[in-house]
């Protein structure tokens, strides 16, 4: 009888657990349209940049999958780059990339998530690629602020090589980058900056961004923002980049 009522509380207790994470994923910064864990999700961007050696253009197919009780979430990212350099004209598939997002912590109001991505070494042409293994540890922070009128979101990011062509230069880079989103009726702006420290080089590649979004139906939203580089050691001058997400 005694067995009998323990299983009964620890069902109990199991219950209104998922049932209360249930219920925080309903509103939540991880539950935002343009940044959603928990539903599945085909983002569709391009993106152009414009170098000191030149342009490259990235059309990008990410998957998002939510699995088991929506606290993990699966990625995946196809590249296909073209450029207009000085030295090459053509297009090949980048580096593919793959990752997986957990989320320890959630309230209603703030969260926290730990993300691990790897990119590989694929690219059809070395250009296109870092022709490294890349591992990219982060962890991630999300705070509503202003009665939820706005969304912060901060993350904390190594990539680092660990295998790869050993004539191409290792990758040691920890990016600190912060975004901040207001959502009003079917429309969001956002501005974004990120911090690259480059410890291969010494210095900083940094980057910030603009983003107006819109949303044409309740599962389908679009998006535009142009983009510059910052610092001596910026990796590009200025882009922009057009996205479609459909969630589903």
């Amino acid at each position: 009888m005694r067995k009998i009522q323990l299983l009964s509380i620890l069902f109990f207790l199991f219950n209104n657990l998922l049932s209360a994470q249930e219920n925080d994923t309903l509103q939540s910064p991880f539950s935002e349209p343009r940044y959603h864990y928990f539903l599945k999700t085909i983002i569709f961007f391009d993106e152009y940049l414009d170098t000191d050696n030149g342009s490259f253009n990235t059309t990008q197919l990410r998957v998002l999958l939510p699995i088991g009780n929506k606290a993990w979430n699966l990625r995946f990212d196809l590249p296909l780059i073209s450029a207009n350099t000085s030295s090459i004209n053509k297009t090949a598939i980048g580096d593919v990339g793959m990752g997986i997002s957990y989320i320890p912590y959630m309230k209603n109001t703030n969260g926290i998530a730990v993300r691990a991505r790897v990119y590989a070494n694929t690219a059809a042409d070395p250009n296109f690629g870092t022709g490294k293994w890349v591992a990219m540890p982060a962890v991630i922070y999300g705070k509503y602020l202003f009665e939820k009128k706005f969304l912060w979101l901060s993350t904390l990011e190594y990539q680092g090589s660990f295998a790869g062509q050993n004539d191409r230069n290792d990758i040691s880079v920890t990016v600190f980058e912060n975004v901040v989103l207001h959502f009003f009726g079917k429309n969001w702006v956002a501005g974004d900056v990120a911090f690259r420290y480059n410890s291969m080089i010494e210095g900083f590649q940094n980057n910030a961004f603009v983003e107006f979004g819109r949303k044409i139906t309740p599962t389908n939203l679009v998006y535009i923002h142009p983009s510059a580089g910052f610092g001596a050691n910026r990796t590009y001058n200025f882009g922009i980049e057009m996205g479609v997400l459909i969630l589903f």
